[in-house]
């Protein structure tokens, strides 16, 4: 798992959380909440892949 992996996940985390207070200040909360969907959304797509290569190497490790 790469370093750069973590600060994206982080900077996500950092905008949406900005995005959702600004949103919910303004009474926007139905905006807010699929504006934090989305995010969550983008940060398990891009696990995704580490997921199936830590199974992938589980499963070398294993010889399953």
């Amino acid at each position: 798992m790469d370093v750069n992996l973590i600060f994206k996940i982080a900077a996500i985390g950092i905008i949406i959380s900005v995005l959702n207070t600004v949103l919910i200040r303004s009474g926007r909360e139905d905006q807010a909440m699929l504006t934090t969907l989305a995010g969550v959304i983008v940060v398990l797509m891009m696990l995704i892949p580490e997921i199936s290569d830590l199974f992938s190497t589980v499963k070398s490790l294993f010889n399953l």
